[in-house]
């Protein structure tokens, strides 16, 4: 029995609804398994420029420091097309990851056998089975390199920086992931073009040393989109930087069927992650109760392995996900025929009631 203390960032959209799905399934956990979990609510994104005038309040800082994991729905939407760059949606979420020292976004992106009929690709592009871990530099780079533009809005700038420390840390992850996969790694880069690149691609080669087993080879970002896209079972392991990484894990997501589908974990040196799926959110179906909560659900799954180390009680929830699928129930974005259109709240009370 355990008891851990959750701070949810339900945002923008469809995040209040997804999170709420989530929050069904970790609850059934927690009665199956005997574990409580507790839930405290913060804002951030534009809900909160609404109420705070910024979209990350130090008082939503404060809650998230304070407790043992972080559950993200989403942010942004257009009504905040207009406030100014620092405070839109975004940079509050660009903002949480720095205040939690999240340095790491682990993306896997895995095709469903109930969903290969979603997939874009061809059924011969498929035979060999997706499973692509794309690891995400989160903290560094374009991003969060420096700002600037003219007084008469003539030009704009920003800087792609890494040090060599943060392109270390982010390689470690990578290949300690690659050694209890399939042991290769893809480092992904610009380095015909791009002197940050270049270390990049050094420094990644000099730690290959310290990982004899691992496989290590190197791809130039415009034809590693390519790859995901006619072969995608090649890869194992994505290694790349914070602009090409939230490209990228996209396109893996699209060739796995729906971006609905998919999680993730921003995580930094000790236990405490931020968990949220990769889509955005949607704030065209949001209150219609159509939205996909799978990745948001499986990104809690994530969140009792990671964080908490509660392996038995994810697995539990992603074979729920898997009775959910087998039973025939999709919500519209996975939807094909001879299938049974559900909603949010139904999926995730299904999932739920499989747990």
């Amino acid at each position: 029995m355990g008891t851990y203390n959750i701070t949810l960032l339900p945002g923008d959209g469809i995040g209040p609804e997804i999170v709420s799905g989530a929050v069904t399934v970790l609850n059934a956990v927690g009665k199956k398994f005997n574990h409580t979990f507790s839930y405290t609510e913060a804002d951030i994104g534009g809900c909160a420029i609404d109420k705070h005038g910024t979209s990350l309040p130090q008082e939503t800082i404060d809650k998230c420091l304070a407790s043992d994991s972080v559950l993200l729905g989403a942010v942004g939407g257009p009504k905040w097309d207009g406030v100014p760059a620092d405070i839109r949606p975004e940079s509050g979420l660009l903002g949480i990851r720095k205040a939690l020292g999240l340095y790491s976004n682990l993306r896997p992106s895995i095709l469903k056998p109930q969903l290969k009929a979603a997939s874009p690709l061809k059924d011969d592009k498929l035979e060999s089975g997706l499973d692509i871990m794309v690891v995400r530099e989160l903290t560094g780079g374009i991003y969060f390199g420096k700002k600037q533009r003219a007084a008469d809005n003539s030009w704009a700038s920003d800087e792609e920086k890494y040090s060599r420390e943060e392109i270390l840390r982010i390689g470690k992850i990578a290949f300690e992931t690659a050694m209890i996969r399939q042991k290769r790694v893809v480092s992904v880069d610009k380095a015909n073009v791009l002197e940050s690149s270049r270390l990049w691609r050094e420094t990644m080669n000099e730690l290959a040393k310290d990982y004899p087993e691992v496989a290590l080879s190197h791809m130039y970002v415009d034809n590693a989109a390519m790859q995901i896209a006619i072969n995608p079972a090649q890869f194992d392991v994505i290694v790349t930087s914070n602009i090409f990484g939230d490209i990228l894990s996209d396109l893996s997501s699209a060739v796995a069927g729906s971006i609905g589908m998919l999680p993730s974990a921003s995580l930094g040196a000790g236990k405490r992650g931020m968990y949220e799926p990769i889509h955005g959110s949607a704030p065209d179906i949001a209150g219609m109760d159509i939205a996909n909560p799978i990745a948001t659900i499986v990104s809690a799954a994530m969140m009792l392995e990671l964080s908490f180390g509660l392996l038995e009680e994810a697995r539990a929830v992603n074979c729920a996900v898997d009775a959910v699928l087998d039973a025939g129930y999709r919500t519209a974005d996975i939807m094909s025929e001879g299938m049974k259109k559900i909603g949010t709240k139904e999926m995730a009370d299904r999932i739920a009631a499989n747990i």
